[in-house]
């Protein structure tokens, strides 16, 4: 039988232990994610509980950030089938402040990270190139060319992810697909979803991807492992330069 104050659940203890302060830090941090393109407009934000889980915080401290970014124009809130928060503004000039604190502080995490998910990518497209059968070649370029076709924004960004995904699939390695979602998660603001930049850079990035995707398909497909390797581990290192271009923006100085 538990004693008194015993019998708490950890989610109860978790709302417990967050405070007004603690709503302010989740705030900042999906704003910041909104920001920097983890969720872009019409994007529809992971549900309460999976939020809470993702940020560490009570679903009741979430509830409230929720609140806070639908007051700032920055979400709006559906009821029924389909509801729930979505994204309506990416970045009002009133998330600046905000984007400046919250990256500022995690930016030697983020670094380390971005480093390792270069370096890791560069080995999974290897792999790739070096494993690929007969049948993943049409889907990689099946997936390349939706991309290409893809509109701008939050259609690129999910066109993005399944590309990424087959290449992943093509190395037939569920270890080391595991550990790259893993990694790839972990380079979050908000919660796991892939950064897509600011808005006045975005399109120029998805350009810039569009070429860099096109030629790590075909050294996979041609079977060239050290060219899928470094082809790969340049092109993850977009999302540090999109980090440190959102910093900038918001009059971050980055060495």
């Amino acid at each position: 039988m538990a004693h008194n104050g015993a019998s708490a659940t950890p989610g109860l203890l978790q709302q417990q232990l967050d405070t007004p302060s603690r709503v302010d830090e989740i705030a900042d941090r999906l704003i910041t994610a909104i920001a920097i393109g983890e969720y872009l407009p019409g994007a529809r934000l992971p549900v309460e509980r999976d939020l809470a889980t993702s940020l560490g915080a009570g679903r009741m401290t979430v509830r409230a950030a929720l609140a806070r970014l639908v007051e700032r124009g920055l979400l709006e809130t559906r009821r029924g089938r389909g509801g729930g928060s979505y994204v309506l503004d990416q970045w009002p000039e009133s998330s600046t402040d905000v984007v400046g604190r919250t990256l500022r502080m995690r930016l030697d995490d983020l670094r380390d990270r971005c480093d390792a998910l270069c370096r890791l990518q560069g080995t999974v497209s290897r792999a790739a190139a070096d494993s690929r059968s007969e049948q993943d070649i049409p889907v990689l370029w099946e997936r390349f060319e939706a991309y290409r076709s893809a509109e701008s924004g939050l259609a690129a960004q999910q066109a993005d992810s399944q590309l990424h995904l087959a290449i992943m699939d093509a190395a037939h390695n569920d270890v080391l697909k595991q550990l790259l979602l893993d990694l790839k998660a972990s380079v979050s603001i908000g919660a796991p979803a892939h950064l897509w930049g600011e808005p006045t850079t975005m399109r120029r990035m998805e350009l810039r991807a569009l070429s860099e995707h096109e030629q790590m398909v075909s050294a996979i497909a041609d079977g060239r492992g050290d060219d899928a390797d470094e082809l790969a581990r340049h092109h993850g290192a977009i999302d540090f330069e999109l980090i440190t271009t959102a910093m900038r923006r918001a009059g971050v100085l980055v060495d």
